[in-house]
């Protein structure tokens, strides 16, 4: 077609559209500010240890095997994904233990260290999160909201779904025990939501992995991301690394071109963004150029929280330590008001943490561990001074990791680092340095969400966690989706 498409960004939406796009024939330009892609999904290398950096929970494998299939090829040929047993093990202030777990049955068992009357509430929730994702995947993650109608002819069984409760209304209504209500109303997170105002369509999650599984890729994420950008460069696309774009030109309700900070400029039929919506509105476009996708203003935008991650070495093996571990404090609800709302950070902190050589002894020297913590904190609307505060939080949470469940933490870790939300900021033009974009609540989900085609500019197209179907790997690989359906109308390509 000699049709040009820039993709600006390489995370993992970034990388599925550029390649859907080069599979309906459109010569594609993926544009990345860093030098690795990756986008969250980068790895950091530090003495001998090896960290993924941001997602680490695979579900949905197939959304990654489409991709290979587009043009003829296996995913098996390329990653090797295995299931995870327990999914996730959740440490409580109490020194309570509940492991999520593949089998029914085992989950039940754990269930019935706390209560056995919530077995069957929690078939009574998987039963709902069957149906919510019937309708909030299966109907409606990978369809363009971009008009109000769409969303209307969707409401009565949006209301039949209740998807106007909360994920903790839903879970409380199923679920008596506290701590299981706590680790069942906790996947909003995930994504960058507050599980007591993201609406209840996230619990679809829970059937979701009940569907597919949760896994690991052997080499990490990073693994994916290396070899998604070999089958690109094997299809032809151009990737250019440490190129930052200053501003998007339109004319006439298109882009035509793109500028670089560099003062490159970059001619293109189409764009397509894996970066930050409000930061392509704030930051790249002219505001006269484009109307904004929601119909809130900045001020009463609604941001996910900020994330500290905590990366380091271990020179002793915590085998007790689960893949994927969180680990609660006692306050729930009113930690996440402090982080969410009054966006203060506090002396108390829940944790997940990733240890990767649980499944993968390659991630660190032999005999050692790798691990990252992440800790949810205000985003930077909140007033701290993370120059301080980083190194702060970072004791406290060594500390307490040293004091529970991986005694003398303290005197065996090593070639430690940091990332906080200033550094989301930095490295990723993250709006208020957000660790997910703006916040999954009802009133920006589907139309209300970023729409992934501005509605004024005609070639602008959105692939990326801040616009629909939302944040986490399925959403953003189901958004490039939505974008090669908006393109192949748009070109009239069949």
């Amino acid at each position: 077609m000699n049709k040009k498409v820039a993709v600006i960004g390489g995370g993992f939406g970034g990388l599925a559209a550029a390649l859907r796009c080069k599979k309906l024939g459109f010569d594609v330009t993926l544009i990345e500010r860093l030098d690795t892609l990756g986008g969250r999904a980068r790895v950091f290398q530090k003495g001998g240890y090896r960290h993924d950096a941001g997602p680490t929970v695979i579900t949905a494998p197939f959304l990654f095997e489409e991709l290979f299939e587009l043009f003829d090829e296996k995913l098996e040929d390329y990653l090797e994904f295995v299931p995870l047993d327990p999914w996730y093990r959740f440490y409580f202030h109490n020194g309570k233990t509940f492991d999520y777990r593949p089998s029914i049955k085992d989950t039940n068992d754990e269930i019935s260290k706390f209560d056995k009357r919530d077995i069957d509430g929690y078939k009574s929730l998987i039963k709902t999160s069957k149906e919510i994702f019937e309708i909030g995947f299966e109907k409606l993650s990978d369809k363009p909201f971009l008009s109000f109608w769409e969303m209307t002819k969707q409401i009565p069984s949006l209301l039949k779904l209740k998807s106007y409760l909360t994920v903790s209304q839903l879970v409380n209504s199923k679920l008596k025990n506290e701590f299981l209500r706590k680790a069942f109303s906790i996947h909003p997170l995930l994504v960058g939501g507050n599980p007591f105002t993201t609406t209840s369509i996230y619990a679809l999650i829970h059937y979701l992995e009940r569907k597919w599984g949760v896994f690991f890729c052997m080499g990490g994420t990073g693994k994916i991301v290396r070899e998604l950008e070999k089958l690109m460069l094997k299809k032809k696309i151009i990737i250019k690394k440490n190129t930052d774009i200053e501003k998007i030109i339109t004319n006439k309700n298109k882009v035509t071109k793109l500028k670089t900070t560099s003062g490159e400029e970059i001619y293109v039929d189409a764009v397509i963004s894996n970066a930050d919506p409000p930061t392509v509105y704030n930051e790249m476009l002219d505001i006269k150029s484009s109307d904004y996708a929601l119909f809130k203003s900045e001020k009463f935008t609604q941001y996910s929280m900020g994330l500290f991650v905590l990366f380091f070495g271990s020179r002793k093996q915590y085998n007790n330590v689960a893949h994927h571990t969180i680990w609660m404090t006692e306050r729930y609800k009113e930690l996440l008001k402090d982080i969410f709302e009054n966006k203060t950070l506090t002396d108390d902190f829940s944790l997940y943490l990733h240890r990767p050589t649980a499944t993968d002894q390659t991630f660190a020297p032999t005999g050692k561990d790798s691990f990252y913590v992440l800790c949810p904190v205000p985003n930077l609307q909140g007033n701290v001074n993370w120059d301080k505060e980083g190194k702060i939080l970072r004791n406290k949470i060594v500390k307490a990791l040293s004091d529970t469940i991986m005694p003398d933490l303290d005197k065996n870790i090593e070639e430690d680092f940091w990332m906080t939300p200033q550094d989301f900021k930095n490295d990723y033009r993250s709006m208020h340095g957000a660790g997910f974009s703006i916040a999954p609540i009802f009133s920006q989900s589907a139309w209300f969400r970023y729409h992934n085609k501005d509605k004024k500019i005609s070639n602008l197209y959105f692939s990326t966690a801040g616009s629909h179907p939302g944040a986490g790997i399925p959403g953003v690989l189901c958004s490039a989706k939505v974008v090669e359906k908006l393109i192949k109308k748009d070109f009239q390509l069949n």
